[in-house]
Formats: C-alpha cells, sequence, structure tokens
C-alpha cells in the first residue's frame, strides 16, 4: 500500500509502517539465520518415534543421567576388570578381592573394589573390530557401520530419549582431553539439536559470556526486548523453523546463564581436594555438576590407552587416574541421591590382547573384553560372562555391542526395541536381534 501524500511527501503513518517492516523482516532473517536449528527442523519430519507422546514425556519426567567414562584407545581387560595372574598372559600384577563375594579385578583398582556394591562388570565382550576407527563407530553407535545411514551415537539417543524441549541446559556435552585420536560424537540422523558440545582445549565452552562493555542491565534488557519482538513475531507465523530458532535461542541463553556448571572453582575447597589434581578428575566434577543440573548426557574421555608399548607402565598410571576419579565420582553421586538415577559407564573401543609384545605391550584385541556399568538400573556385585583360563576367547555369556547397548537402555528404562522410522525404514534404539543381559540389571 502506497502511503505517500500526493505530493510525495511521507507521513507519520509510512514511517509506522516502516518500522513494522524492518521488525518483521528482522525476525525472519533470523529465523532463516538459525541454519542448524532449521535443519534439525527438517531432520526431525523425516524422523519419527513409534510411541505414544504420553510414554515419551513420562521418560522425560524421570530425570535420569548418564555419565560415559571413554577409555580411549582402548584399555586392557587383564589391567582392570578380568586379571589372569600366574598365566603366561596375564602380567605382573595380582588379583584382589572386592566387596563383593566372588568378584575380582585387578590390584590397580584398589578403590574401585571396594565400591563394587554399585558396579556391575561385563567381561565376555566379542565385537571382532580391533580397528580403532572402526572400533570406535561400533562402539559409539552399538552397530556397523551402513553406508545408507548415519547412525547417531548413545550421547544422541539419550539426549533425544530423556532430553526436555524446555530445559536450559545442554543435552549432550562431551568432554576430552586434547590428544592424538581425538573423537567427536554424531548425532547422525537425528539432526542438530542432539549433537554434542564438544569441550576439548577448554572445559568451560567458549564465547557464553556477556561482553564486558555491556552492563548485566542492558544484557537483560536487550533479552526481554529480543523475547517481546519475536513473540510477536511468531503471533501469526508458527512454522517449525521459527518454532526451532526460538527454542535454539533460549538454550543459548539458558547456556550462558549455566556457565559456571563448567567452573569447579564453585565447588567448595574440600570438594575439589577429593577429585584431586588430574584433568580427568576435574572432568568427572564437571560431569557431576551437569548431571546435578538435568543434563542427560556427559562423555568424559581418558586418554591414551593405546599400550603397544610399555603396557604395564602405562596401565599404572591411566588405572591409578580412573581409580581415583571414578571411585570420588561415584561415593559424589551416591552421597548426594544422584546415584540412583544416573548410569556410570567405563568403555572404549576394544581391550588388548593376550599375548605381550616383543616391546611390553598389548595389542588391539576385540574378541573377549570387558566393560563396566555402575548405578541407575544396574546389580551390583556383579561380574557377568566368562573368558577361558588365558582370556583368549569368551567362554560364557558373549555380549555382542548391541547387546551391551540394550542393557543400557534397559537400565535408564528406555525400551530398546523402540523404532524411529528414517522414511520407511525403521531403525531400533538397539541393533536388530539385540538383547539386554538380564544378569547385570536391577
Amino acid at each position: 500500500m502506497n502511503r505517500k501524500s500526493p505530493a510525495g511527501i511521507c507521513t507519520p503513518a509510512q514511517h509506522g509502517g516502516d518500522r513494522r517492516g524492518f521488525l518483521a523482516d528482522a525476525a525472519m532473517w533470523s529465523a532463516a539465520a538459525a541454519g542448524f536449528v532449521g535443519g534439525y527442523a527438517a531432520d526431525m519430519r523425516k524422523v519419527h518415534a513409534l510411541r505414544t507422546e504420553d510414554v515419551a514425556a513420562e521418560l522425560k519426567k524421570q530425570d535420569k543421567r548418564v555419565i560415559l567414562l571413554w577409555l580411549a584407545g582402548g584399555a586392557s581387560q587383564f589391567e582392570t576388570w578380568d586379571p589372569k595372574p600366574g598365566t603366561k598372559t596375564g602380567g605382573p600384577f595380582r588379583a584382589i578381592q572386592t566387596n563383593a563375594a566372588g568378584v575380582q579385578i585387578s590390584e590397580l583398582l584398589p578403590q574401585l573394589a571396594q565400591r563394587m556394591q554399585h558396579t556391575a562388570v561385563i567381561r565376555s565382550l566379542n565385537t571382532k573390530n580391533a580397528d580403532h576407527g572402526g572400533g570406535a563407530d561400533l562402539m559409539d553407535t552399538g552397530r556397523i557401520k551402513d553406508p545408507g545411514i548415519q547412525y547417531p551415537d548413545l550421547g544422541a539417543v539419550v539426549a533425544r530419549e530423556l532430553g526436555r524441549i524446555e530445559s536450559r541446559v545442554p543435552d549432550y556435552v562431551s568432554l576430552y582431553t586434547e590428544t592424538e585420536g581425538r573423537r567427536r560424537g554424531t548425532s547422525g540422523f537425528l539432526g542438530a539439536r542432539y549433537a554434542p558440545m564438544f569441550l576439548s582445549e577448554s572445559m568451560i565452552p567458549p564465547n557464553i559470556s556477556k561482553l564486558d562493555s555491556i552492563s548485566e542491565i542492558d544484557h537483560r534488557d536487550r533479552a526481554a526486548l529480543r523475547d517481546v519482538l519475536a513473540m510477536r513475531f511468531v503471533q501469526n507465523r508458527r512454522n517449525s523453523v521459527v518454532d526451532s530458532q526460538l527454542s535454539a535461542y533460549q538454550r543459548v541463553q539458558g547456556l550462558m546463564a549455566s556457565a559456571e556448571l563448567f567452573d569447579i572453582s564453585k565447588e567448595p575447597a574440600e570438594v575439589q581436594a577429593r577429585y584431586g589434581p588430574t584433568q580427568f578428575g576435574h572432568q568427572c566434577l564437571i560431569a557431576r555438576r551437569l548431571v546435578e543440573a538435568g543434563v542427560p548426557f556427559v562423555k568424559v574421555a581418558r586418554a591414551w590407552w593405546d599400550s603397544h608399548g610399555q603396557n604395564f607402565e602405562t596401565h599404572l598410571e591411566l588405572c591409578a587416574d580412573l581409580d581415583h576419579s571414578m571411585s570420588v565420582l561415584l561415593d559424589d553421586l551416591d552421597q548426594r541421591g544422584l546415584l540412583k538415577n544416573t548410569l556410570v559407564i567405563t568403555l572404549g573401543e576394544f581391550g588388548r590382547t593376550p599375548g605381550i609384545n616383543s616391546s611390553l605391550g598389548r595389542d588391539h584385541f576385540a574378541s573377549a573384553w570387558s566393560c563396566s556399568l555402575s548405578g541407575m538400573g544396574i546389580r551390583g556385585g556383579v561380574a557377568y560372562g566368562k573368558t577361558d583360563p588365558e582370556g583368549h576367547t569368551v567362554a560364557e555369556g558373549e555380549a555382542t555391542a548391541g547387546d551391551l547397548f540394550a542393557t543400557i537402555f534397559k537400565a535408564i528404562g528406555i525400551d530398546h526395541k523402540h523404532e524411529y522410522m528414517i522414511g520407511s525404514r525403521p531403525v531400533p534404539l538397539a541393533d536388530f536381534g539385540s538383547e539386554p543381559i538380564a544378569e547385570v540389571l536391577a
């Protein structure tokens, strides 16, 4: 509509129209600029969950959390959960009795041995892939790669199943020591909404603090003005792209407000001292702070367990860090009443060979290795499965990557047979044919 006067002089009404048009255009461009959220919305139109909304909502209300302690490079089962002392493959370390009757683990984990009431060990994983890349992909997603589909990793699935749309904290945080072989998680076909916040160079996310030149009052006022303008814009323009953009902006605001979760200096000195001075210990403390604040999935990676040479010296150092940090984490979660709703997993891409090579190391091995599950949904004090006397093969209770994932989902309370539909293709959360290991479940 032309609002100019016959003489070509602009009127106040014309200015009002221009301002409204500018604000509408600005909001529209803001929505269009949110590429990753728009991509998420497009992705999610292709992914359908075969489950009622009531069931999904109830699951999200239960405040369940997962912490994955990723032993990057592949820890040795002989020096951790499945020792073989006195055999030619066993190495120099003893097995010690835990506080669970009949369960022994390596002497390199003395503190965890006294917390076995929280933990179930699975000693019979046979995952067949002993390549770093392939093994990590398999243990990230619980299934063999498919060239026709990009599967989400465990963290993304847990974030999708347990995360709340209104949450102001991240759904999936991945902390990693800066080192060789660093890996990033993937949300696969679930879309960017469930991709991890990945932190390696710093444990505090970059670019989430307000500029020093902006006062706290101005910061709040700007956010309030933006919210008012955005809500006016969407009143008659409801669509998935705009809704996703608004949700993303609110989550960014929430992340800025929750930046202190990543700052362990906010913890009492006594708590900091208990976790100790190592980076892994610091990251475990951050993991506790995050799950306490409602983050559904936190991955903390400790590298580098790839001990082709000097295996025993390597595991002396790394197991000491794992033993202390994980023990303090379990105690802290338990004392705060969080362990009953938090599952703590130790896992890597594979184990290490029974044979000891000429460099006194152990090589890649995926035929008979171990992991552990602690806390929520787990029957503590259990060692499931058995390897032969020298650890070459699984003798009892063989479990695949899919079986492990089905067990994890069952412990969390997620139906492992629940399917996403990618177009007309059903994709179950745990791979086809997988079954939970009932013996380790509470």
